[in-house]
């Protein structure tokens, strides 16, 4: 797409939480005008930036309370492999909302994304008992699907955010809807390979291991590849690879930057130990924490063992 504006997409429509992350990552990288795209689904907007219709996409990884999202675990971890080129963290509020004129006695199914659902589970359970739900696509799909120009729809209220309930003209029945304030959702900018941008010192570096024959002790032997090396995990998780019962992957997010010695290790005794190491990239943190670096674990600590490696196996004295 060299020359032409740069397009990236999100999980759509318009009014998602998706769209918001896009919005502030643009911004950030100083692109507010580039084109963005919305498309139906996780998969759709990987499947997007995999056939270069798109720059990139962002799409969800994690949510503070429902932990990781399946659909971009596993697009991430099959297909032709892409990476993540930077991250965005976007508090997350849901509103009740419904076409003018519903009272909230009148809900009797609520539709939204199964996340946003999750999180409000024990809120519904208060406050509408006896209500249904059907899932959607996202929180603001199912905005969109009681705009007062939408059919008919199978459901009488949404949970969204409050600027999808604004965008598809509806009625907030109630705010500060859900389980867990503070509630924060993951947001990453996936596009094709390429080179990772310049290690900040507040940076993460994620991939996707598969597990070797399975043994006792496999998963310890896979941490201690990171351990040993004083890198830290922020995520770990497992899933399914689906040709066979009991075959597992793992969506590993570490400290630190590929270009840092003790995660470049770290990543080499991975690969080593692994059946397949699938790189996701190595990027800023969105929250800008600094990486604390152990001593021993520096740079130059590593430089220094392998000067005195290479002077033993030359045979000279090696340095102190």
């Amino acid at each position: 797409m060299s020359g032409a504006a740069r397009r990236y997409g999100y999980l759509g429509p318009e009014g998602t939480f998706t769209d918001a992350a896009l919005g502030g990552a643009l911004a950030a990288r100083g692109e507010p005008g580039a084109e963005r795209v919305p498309l139906p689904s996780v998969d759709a907007a990987l499947s997007a930036v995999r056939a270069g219709d798109l720059d990139a996409a962002m799409v969800p990884m994690e949510n503070s309370v429902e932990g990781g999202v399946p659909a971009t675990l596993d697009g991430l971890a099959g297909g032709e492999p892409l990476v993540v080129v930077a991250e965005a963290l976007v508090p997350v509020a849901f509103v009740l909302a419904a076409r003018a004129g519903t009272r909230r006695e009148d809900v009797r199914v609520v539709s939204t994304h199964t996340h946003a659902q999750a999180q409000c589970r024990g809120w519904l359970a208060e406050h509408l008992p006896a209500a249904g739900y059907v899932p959607s696509s996202s929180t603001a799909a199912a905005a969109a699907g009681l705009a007062p120009d939408a059919p008919v729809a199978g459901y009488e209220a949404a949970l969204c955010a409050e600027v999808a309930a604004e965008r598809y003209g509806l009625e907030v029945l109630a705010r500060d809807v859900g389980d867990t304030a503070g509630a924060v959702t993951r947001f990453v900018l996936v596009g094709r390979p390429t080179a990772p941008p310049p290690p900040t010192g507040a940076d993460r570096t994620s991939v996707i291991a598969f597990q070797p024959e399975d043994h006792p002790g496999m998963l310890l032997e896979l941490l201690e590849q990171f351990s040993s090396r004083g890198v830290n995990l922020t995520r770990i998780e497992s899933r399914p690879t689906g040709d066979a019962l009991g075959r597992y992957c793992f969506a590993i997010d570490a400290e630190g930057h590929v270009e840092d010695a003790r995660v470049a290790e770290a990543l080499l005794g991975l690969h080593r130990f692994c059946a397949q190491v699938r790189f996701l990239g190595s990027y800023p943190r969105a929250d800008g924490l600094p990486v604390v670096v152990r001593p021993g674990t520096e740079d130059g600590a590593f430089a220094d063992a392998h000067a005195w490696l290479d002077a033993v196996r030359a045979g000279r004295t090696p340095p102190a």
